[in-house]
């Protein structure tokens, strides 16, 4: 009898800002260009930090509060603090 094993391995997300540095749950972000928040009239503006940002499924998206609110933010208009 043969005994087969399967071995889920889980691909870790590698999650970059726009310089190319790794960003991890909780780090610090400053925005690089100004933003509007698409559903609200809220506009973020360049140089506004998002401090312990969290990360999603999708490595190109981060989860952040900015003035109380929680918005999803494209890595791409990110550098890490």
């Amino acid at each position: 009898m043969y005994l087969c094993s399967i071995i889920n391995t889980m691909e870790e997300l590698v999650v970059k800002d726009s310089n190319g540095a790794v960003l991890q749950d909780g780090d610090s972000v400053m925005v690089v260009k100004t933003l509007k928040v698409k559903g609200s009239s809220i506009t973020i503006k360049q140089g506004t930090i998002v401090k312990k940002i969290r990360l999603t499924d999708d490595e190109e998206l981060i989860e952040g509060k900015v003035d109380g609110s929680v918005v999803v933010l494209r890595t791409e208009f990110l550098k890490k603090k």
